[in-house]
């Protein structure tokens, strides 16, 4: 609107001025020798104007001429340049799709119409790649330096090629040099990270990743996480040779991730070893609360060197106190147990977790606890087979590798704290056992909601271990016990192991439970 307003008023003033000048007496003289030639202002003005674009156009007409050889080379070099693009653009098709002989015959017609454009390099190279020609790929990348918009492209590609031959100094050579030309650069930062990583420089490694979440390469959260597990694992590299370096990485570690387990490990330790016992125990009741764990159980059990057995189970109850839902718990109640002799409190503890969910540790703990206390050597087997089927525990997992140690960096992709406490991936048939035992335990609990409905002539429940067979002479007792202990849908009779030495005293038949 403004600028339609301006146009109006500029137009209503060029006429106002023509209008005065028309009205305005005189006239113009031109004398050329003895010819004179007088017009009116107006004439003369306009005559003037008139010759005046005359001359511009003749001018104009004039320079066209003296450039016209230029202006022809121009349009050959843009219509070269139009033609070589369009067989980029071709010849990076050709590559997303697999087409070894298009990419290469492009890749051929862009470097003889363009040159060296980054374009037709970027092409070459792929199509170099494609093929399989690495040394006409490290070629194209290399031609790619002399231009400052490609330097950075023509590292990475350097870089990848030398990864793909197993180059390893090179490839580092080459990601320095990019971290230095362009440190925004992504690739090149995670790629010395890797580096700094495998050769266990971890307080390097913890420089590039404050230099990346500086730079906003990495989201702070992601950097955080990534340098708690580079603390924690700089301070069991530091715990043999320097053990106060190794609490002080251990403790800023915490600070960062309370429930990291080797962090929460290290502290505890180095506290317990100095005798400050409360602090210990601190730092892995905050880190149980967070990750429930055996080997915090392990270090909170064993804080205090030299406790009694008895004491070490008070502990455990402890840790169940904390965290009563958690399958570790009750883990470490039915180790102190066993080891204190407590065998009443080992067996609850774990018929509660084999009800649940029968692991293959929960299986070897039922098998350790028959043997301390009845040395029934048929129910230690039996355990011990059903153990070898059961569904797997918890372990530390990353990219598909399964480790019972705890590890910084995973070895599959080198990625900075891959590894976590889960389940590993359990067979189908393990997978199909767990859900027959859950849905045992679901029958179980509808029936102890409802004491009436379980009679003795409910449809009695498979064993989920086959008992060993029995001698036809060998007559299987009642049950004698307090056989109100157990629903009667959940018993199983386990006879005697047939092979036991008969010398041995022969412990009587008792119910026992199976999940």
């Amino acid at each position: 609107m403004f600028k339609l307003i301006a146009f109006f008023a500029l137009l209503l003033a060029f006429a106002f001025g023509f209008a005065q000048l028309a009205e305005t007496p005189g006239h113009m003289l031109l004398q050329i020798g003895e010819t004179e030639l007088r017009v009116s202002l107006v004439t003369g003005l306009l005559a003037l104007i008139a010759i005046t674009i005359a001359l511009m156009l003749l001018w104009t007409l004039v320079r066209l001429v003296l450039r016209l050889p230029s202006l022809i080379g121009f349009a050959n070099r843009m219509r070269r340049q139009s033609r070589g693009l369009s067989a980029v653009s071709r010849g990076l098709v050709a590559v997303g799709v697999g087409d070894q002989r298009l990419a290469k015959r492009y890749a051929g017609e862009s470097n003889r119409l363009i040159g060296q454009e980054p374009l037709a390099l970027l092409l070459q190279a792929q199509s170099a790649q494609l093929s399989g020609d690495a040394k006409g790929a490290e070629l194209a990348f290399k031609a790619m330096l002399d231009k400052p918009e490609t330097q950075a492209l023509g590292l990475r590609g350097l870089y990848v090629e030398a990864e793909r031959r197993g180059d390893r100094e090179a490839s580092r050579l080459f990601a320095e040099e990019a971290n230095r030309r362009a440190p925004d650069a992504p690739w090149a930062n995670q790629a010395l990270l890797g580096f700094r990583a495998g050769d266990r420089d971890w307080k390097g490694a913890i420089g590039i990743v404050d230099q990346s979440v500086s730079r906003r390469l990495l989201d702070r959260d992601t950097g955080k996480a990534q340098r708690a597990v580079l603390l924690a694992a700089a301070g069991r590299e530091a715990l043999e040779h320097n053990p106060d370096e190794a609490l002080a990485l251990a403790q800023e570690a915490l600070r960062i991730a309370p429930g990291l387990v080797p962090a929460a490990e290290i502290a505890a330790r180095r506290f317990s070893a100095r005798g400050d016992f409360g602090k210990a125990s601190r730092i892995l009741e905050a880190a149980w609360k967070e990750n429930p764990h055996p080997d915090l159980a392990a270090a909170y059990l064993g804080v205090r060197h030299g406790d009694s057995t008895l004491d070490r189970l008070k502990r455990a109850k402890a840790l169940l106190r904390l965290m009563p839902n958690a399958r570790e718990s009750r883990f470490a109640v039915a180790r102190a147990a066993i080891d204190a002799r407590e065998l009443g409190e080992a067996r609850e503890a774990l018929e509660a977790l084999v009800m649940q969910k029968p692991t293959a540790r929960a299986c070897l703990l039922m098998a350790e606890l028959e043997e301390v206390e009845n040395n029934n050597q048929g129910l230690v087997r039996a355990w011990l087979a059903r153990a070898s089927r059961a569904p797997r525990d918890p372990a530390w997992v990353a990219d598909g590798v399964v480790s019972d140690d705890w590890a910084p960096v995973s070895p599959v992709t080198g990625r900075i704290g891959a590894f976590t406490w889960t389940e590993p991936p359990q067979p189908s048939e393990h997978a199909l056992r767990a859900r027959i035992d859950a849905d045992r335990f679901e029958e179980y609990s509808q029936a102890a909601a409802e004491p009436a409905a379980i009679t003795v002539a409910a449809t009695p429940i498979e064993p989920a271990i086959e008992p060993e067979p029995v001698a036809a002479s060998t007559p299987v007792e009642a049950p004698k016990e307090n056989v109100n202990e157990i629903p009667l849908a959940l018993r199983q009779i386990i006879p005697d192991d047939p092979g036991v030495d008969p010398e041995s005293p022969k412990p009587a038949k008792r119910f026992r439970l199976f999940g």
